[in-house]
């Protein structure tokens, strides 16, 4: 016997529950499934273009799907926008301090430098920031001379970075010891920042000029490379 088969006993059958109920499938059933599967497609292909391209399809697509499409960008578009507010390294002094790091950072992450102008590691440590400031503008970036932030630090800590989110210190870098000394690279501070959670990825901008960096492309997985860590917290 064939359970599928339209037949009167079959029918008996169904009605008592012995047998399922038989799916019709009509050529309207047929129909709708195929513009269904249609517009998921051609939703699908919308969703990844970006501005110009929904512009460019203005005279190809329904006004009203490419308006909402349009909206929808403009509101991603704004919010990376409200993320990305920094984008430099900016000098603060001590009693910009609570402002700019403590209570910045309940909104976003902060990297406070220690630094003094006449140590070498901390020119560099300052232009390595500068430029990953520009690259990851949702993180702010300040710095500030060592001794006028914490009295009588000695400069063998130097450069040292702070990092800070929700208030709290997050990570501490000491010395460029670790990423290298005075033969560290932009990349080795920025897979600093990137492991310790500093920074986010997916917001990266190229430097003007540069080619696309990828940060994982040395051997080690990216995590911070942590330094001796010493308790700045009584002098901040």
């Amino acid at each position: 016997m064939d359970p599928n088969e339209d037949t009167e006993w079959n029918d008996i059958l169904r009605k008592h529950g012995i047998l399922p109920q038989q799916i019709k499938i009509t050529q309207n059933d047929i129909y709708d499934s195929a513009v269904e599967r249609a517009q998921e497609e051609e939703s699908r292909r919308l969703e990844n273009l970006d501005l110009d391209e929904l512009d460019e399809l203005e005279d190809e697509e329904d006004d009203e799907v490419l308006a909402h499409y349009r909206a929808q960008r403009l509101a991603e578009f704004n919010a990376q926008l409200s993320k990305e507010k920094f984008g430099e390294l900016t000098q603060i002094s001590k009693p910009d301090y609570a402002g700019e790091v403590t209570e910045a950072s309940e909104s976003a992450w902060v990297v406070v430098h220690l630094f003094r102008e006449s140590i070498p590691a901390c020119k560099l440590m300052n232009r390595f920031l500068s430029e990953i400031a520009q690259q990851y503008r949702a993180t702010k970036f300040v710095k500030i001379v060592s001794v006028e932030c914490i009295a009588n630090y000695p400069d063998a800590n130097l450069p040292t970075l702070l990092v800070y989110r929700n208030g709290d210190v997050k990570g501490q870098l000491v010395k460029l010891d670790s990423l290298g000394g005075l033969r560290a690279k932009r990349k080795d501070v920025e897979k600093y920042l990137l492991g310790v959670g500093a920074l986010d990825k997916s917001l990266r901008r190229s430097l003007p000029g540069e080619a696309e960096v990828d940060s994982d492309d040395d051997s080690d997985d990216g995590r911070a490379k942590h330094s001796t860590y010493f308790d700045l917290s009584n002098g901040l």
